[in-house]
């Protein structure tokens, strides 16, 4: 899973975008964390689609799917 936190988490992605598309993040990146990194890939050309990815009965788990495509 990748923490949109860390230093340099943008440019980690667009280094991975040669070999995945499908990125996963936890609930601890935020709602507008995940918003600004769609924007910075939608302003560079990519389109770019956010879920959210139910694995339990819990409310609270879940994870974010996001598919950055060229």
């Amino acid at each position: 899973m990748t923490d949109l936190r860390e230093v340099n988490s943008l440019k980690k992605i667009e280094e991975e975008l040669a070999n995945k598309s499908i990125f996963y993040f936890d609930k601890d990146n935020s709602h507008k964390e995940l918003k600004e990194m769609i924007e910075h890939f939608e302003d560079k050309g990519f389109s770019v689609y956010m879920r959210e990815v139910k694995y339990g009965l819990d409310e609270n788990e879940y994870i974010y799917e996001v598919h950055i495509i060229a």
